[in-house]
């Protein structure tokens, strides 16, 4: 029986062309509504490198899928003029992304409802995504509270690669990441400090409305980040 996964699309254009790809996170919403199988997705702008504190790279642009099931991912990858307008760009990475545990809501939808769960083999990869509306009135704390455990993060054992991404208007954050396997991702989580101090606190202090937790194990389906592919 066909299984609903999802998937996740990194699309880097030349600098010349962000205005364009800017618009396309508008423009591409119609099209994508008519892809067969796709039952959710978010396009969304990137921050600078592999920083998650508040940046933006304007020619880097995201999207978070939810499928029907794997045949519906690989027909659009193979054969939809969104997909090909990604593989044309000057870099662009997919992965399919099977769930391991997590969930929570996107914008009052909850995107992971139906997707069966399967057991991350012991040292494989794991993918995390997290996302959250902010609060107005948590915006500056959060903001201040991220640019640590950004720099912990980017010095973390095990991770592979990171985007911060986010949606209009401004405090709709997310990331995605890779890591070499679940005692790497554990140890930063649990472990680092500044990390731990902003998970508390958000708790505490009712900083986000919607959100969403996710672990997967990744696989990927086409094309390279920053050059590599980081799941090699």
């Amino acid at each position: 029986m066909a299984e609903p996964v999802a998937s996740f699309h990194l699309v880097r254009q030349h600098a010349a062309q962000a205005p364009l790809a800017l618009a396309r996170l508008g423009l591409d919403r119609r099209p994508l509504a008519r892809v067969p199988g796709l039952r959710f997705v978010r396009l969304m702008g990137t921050g600078r490198g592999r920083t998650t504190s508040l940046s933006a790279d304007l020619a880097r642009t995201a999207a978070f899928a939810v499928w029907d099931d794997e045949a519906a991912l690989d027909a659009f990858v193979r054969t939809s003029p969104v997909a090909a307008r990604w593989r044309e760009a000057t870099e662009h990475y997919s992965v399919r992304l099977r769930l391991v545990g997590g969930g929570g809501v996107w914008r009052g939808v909850e995107p992971l409802a139906g997707l069966p769960r399967v057991d991350a083999p012991d040292g494989s990869p794991l993918a995390v995504l997290t996302r959250a509306d902010v609060r107005v009135r948590s915006w500056r704390p959060f903001v201040a509270a991220g640019r640590p455990v950004s720099d912990a993060l980017q010095a973390a054992h095990g991770l592979l690669a990171v985007a911060g991404v986010g949606e209009a208007p401004l405090g709709r954050q997310a990331t995605f990441s890779l890591w070499r396997d679940a005692a790497s991702l554990e140890a930063f989580a649990y472990g680092d400090p500044a990390h731990v101090e902003v998970v508390r606190r958000t708790r505490a202090e009712g900083w986000y409305g919607d959100e969403l937790f996710a672990r997967f194990v990744p696989e990927t389906l086409e094309g390279t980040w920053d050059g590599v592919d980081p799941l090699a």
